[in-house]
C-alpha cells in the first residue's frame, strides 16, 4: 500500500499551507474584529471577500467538486486539502468556495439540474458570488427519518405551491443566500422514499419567511450565515423549478449527504490537529505544582491518545474517500457511516481535552477552542445523528447472518 500523496496533491497541499500562513491565520484576529463591527450580524465580512480573491488567484478554487466544473480533484487528492482548511473552519473552507451548505447544493445542481438551472444557480455559486441554503430539516417531526419531512410541495397548473416550517436552515440568514433547495412531499401516498421532491425557491418569493436565526451553543453561526427558521406560507414557483423528478428527493438527498458526510470528516480532522498544537503549546508554557504541564502524566496521556485518535480516523477517512472513487458512494456506504459515527464524536473528546489544559481560556473566546467544541457536537446531529447511522449500520452487518 503506497500512503504517499501524488504530484498534484503534495503540490496543491503546499500550495494551500502557504496560503494558510501567509493570509489565513493572520486573517483571524481581523476576522473577529470585523465580525463584532459589522451593522448586519449575519453579513459577510470584507476580510472573507479578500480571501476569496486572493484564494481564486492562486487557484485554491471548489477543490470539492470533480470533474470540469470544479477542480477536477478525487476524494481521496481533496481529503488531505479539507483537513488543512478544517485547521480554520470560520475562514478557509469559505476562502476556498469549499463549504457548506453551498458545497452540497453545487453538487445537486451539478449532478440533477437542467441546463438552466444550472446557468441560473450553479454558475454564480461556482463564481463564489452568492450564497445557498438547502432546506430538509423540520421542528415538527423527527427529521431524522427523512420520510416524516410534512412540507407539502403541490402542483397546481404550471407551478408548484410550497406551504411547510423549516429549521436549522444553514447559511439562510446570511444576506448573500439567494436560492434555497427545498424538500418537501408531492406524493404523501406514493411509497415512503417516492413521496418527497425538491424544488429551487429564490429567497425573494413572495410566501418565504426567513423567521429568526438559531443558535448553536449559544453560538449564533454569524460568520456562516447562521441557521435560520424558514417558513413558506402559499410559496409559488414554476415547474421547471423541481431538481430531477418528482418523487426522486430522497434519492437526491442521499446524493448529497454521503460527499458531505465525509468533506465534515476531513475538516474534522483539521480541527483535531489544531486543538492539538494548542493542547501542546499550553503544555510547554504553563507550570502547575512545580514542573510544566508538558510533564503532568494526565497531560501527557491526553496528547498520546489524541495523536493516536488522529490517525487511526485519518487512515479511515483516507480509505473511505478512495473507496468512493473506486467504487462509488453506495459502495462506500459502510465506511462513510463508520467516520460519520467516529470522527465528530473523537474530535469533540480532543477539544474537551485542549479545553481543559487552557483552563477557563479554553472556555472563553480569547482562543478558537470553544467554538470548535460546539462545531464538533453539532456534526453529531447534522446530515444524520449518531444513532442513526449505528442502526443503519448494524442492520447492514446483521444482513451478513439472517
Amino acid at each position: 500500500m503506497d500512503f504517499a500523496f501524488d504530484a498534484k496533491t503534495e503540490q496543491l497541499r503546499e500550495r494551500l499551507l502557504e496560503f494558510m500562513d501567509s493570509h489565513v491565520y493572520p486573517a483571524e484576529p481581523v476576522f473577529r474584529d470585523q465580525l463584532e463591527a459589522r451593522e448586519n450580524p449575519w453579513a459577510s465580512v470584507p476580510v472573507v471577500e479578500d480571501l476569496k480573491t486572493e484564494a481564486r488567484k492562486r487557484g485554491l478554487w471548489n477543490f470539492f467538486l470533480p470533474g470540469e466544473l470544479g477542480a477536477g480533484l478525487t476524494n481521496l487528492q481533496y481529503a488531505p486539502l479539507a483537513e488543512i482548511t478544517g485547521r480554520s473552519p470560520a475562514l478557509a473552507p469559505v476562502a476556498l468556495n469549499c463549504s457548506a451548505p453551498d458545497t452540497g447544493n453545487m453538487e445537486v445542481l451539478a449532478m440533477f439540474g437542467t441546463e438552466q438551472q444550472r446557468k441560473q444557480w450553479l454558475q454564480p455559486l461556482l463564481d463564489g458570488e452568492i450564497r445557498s441554503a438547502f432546506a430538509m430539516t423540520e421542528p415538527d417531526v423527527a427529521s431524522s427519518d427523512a420520510r416524516n419531512i410534512a412540507t407539502r410541495i403541490e402542483r397546481d397548473g404550471g407551478d408548484y405551491v410550497i406551504n411547510g416550517r423549516k429549521w436549522f436552515i444553514s447559511g439562510a440568514m446570511s444576506p448573500d443566500c439567494r436560492i434555497f433547495i427545498v424538500m418537501g412531499k408531492t406524493d404523501p401516498d406514493a411509497e415512503p422514499h417516492r413521496q418527497q421532491s425538491m424544488v429551487l425557491v429564490p429567497r425573494d418569493t413572495p410566501g418565504v419567511h426567513v423567521k429568526r436565526g438559531m443558535h448553536v451553543f449559544g453560538y449564533t453561526d454569524g460568520d456562516h450565515g447562521g441557521h435560520a427558521e424558514v417558513i413558506f406560507e402559499d410559496v409559488r414557483v414554476p415547474a421547471e423549478n423541481l431538481i430531477g423528478e418528482e418523487g426522486g428527493g430522497f434519492a437526491i438527498a442521499q446524493a448529497r449527504l454521503g460527499p458531505g458526510r465525509i468533506h465534515h470528516c476531513m475538516r474534522l480532522l483539521g480541527m483535531a490537529e489544531r486543538a492539538i498544537e494548542l493542547m501542546c503549546r499550553r503544555a510547554v508554557s504553563r507550570e502547575a505544582f512545580g514542573k510544566p504541564l508538558a510533564r503532568q502524566g494526565v497531560i501527557q496521556e491526553w496528547i498520546a491518545e489524541s495523536r493516536v485518535t488522529v490517525e487511526s480516523l485519518r487512515l479511515l477517512v483516507l480509505k473511505t474517500a478512495w473507496l468512493m472513487d473506486t467504487v462509488g458512494n453506495q459502495g462506500a456506504h459502510t465506511e462513510i457511516q463508520a467516520i460519520k459515527i467516529a470522527t465528530p464524536a473523537a474530535v469533540e473528546k480532543i477539544l474537551d481535552r485542549a479545553i481543559q489544559v487552557h483552563g477557563a481560556g479554553g472556555v472563553s473566546q480569547d482562543f478558537p477552542l470553544a467554538e470548535l467544541w460546539a462545531a464538533a457536537r453539532m456534526l453529531r446531529l447534522a446530515d444524520g445523528p449518531d444513532e442513526v447511522h449505528k442502526r443503519s449500520l448494524a442492520r447492514r452487518e446483521l444482513k451478513r447472518y439472517l
